[in-house]
């Protein structure tokens, strides 16, 4: 009796370089505990900010990618590891498509994170989500059914609309979204 070969599944991905640092972690800690809960191999070329990702559990292996993006595009370690939880989503907003001239993308950004950051929190807070803005694009990490609302409250953000009227329409999404749990 021969036993199958096991198959082997892989990912290549470009991070900026100045995130390679925060993907390998103190020690390796935080590459070490991506290889662990996702049973696959993790190689950071910290040069090019290429990062290699080898496993045999596709399912595995594309949350550890997942993780690896979310680190890339700004979000804090802890948080990316989020996505391990099961019903975790991940989502990016290109800003970029938002933009019409040089001075859009920073106003845009700055539309998002709001002054202090309150924007950013409020919009954590009422979509249960963790929000992240850096370089083009705005990342949203969270419940899959909470990405949606996070997501179309930032990009009526980046479309224009007030902030006030998107804090209410988040406020009513929340209320909605109790009604239905009761």
């Amino acid at each position: 009796m021969t036993s199958t070969p096991k198959q082997e599944f892989s990912y290549e991905l470009r991070i900026p370089k100045e995130r390679v640092a925060v993907l390998i972690g103190k020690k390796g800690e935080i590459k070490r505990t991506i290889e662990h809960e996702t049973k696959t191999k993790v190689q950071v070329n910290s040069e090019e900010g290429i990062v290699s990702l080898n496993g045999e559990d596709a399912l595995l292996l594309y949350m550890a990618r997942e993780i690896v993006r979310a680190i890339g595009r700004g979000f804090n370690p802890d948080i990316a590891l989020l996505l391990l939880k099961q019903d975790y989503g991940f989502e990016l907003i290109p800003i970029q498509d938002y933009v019409k001239t040089e001075n859009d993308l920073e106003r845009l950004k700055g539309r998002v994170i709001g002054e202090g950051g309150k924007s950013r929190k409020t919009i954590e807070e009422l979509t249960q989500t963790n929000v992240c803005v850096f370089g083009k694009t705005a990342g949203i990490i969270g419940p899959a059914e909470n990405i949606n609302t996070a997501r179309r409250a930032i990009e009526s953000l980046l479309a224009g609309s007030p902030h006030a009227h998107v804090y209410r329409w988040l406020e009513r999404q929340r209320t909605t979204k109790r009604a239905t749990w009761q």
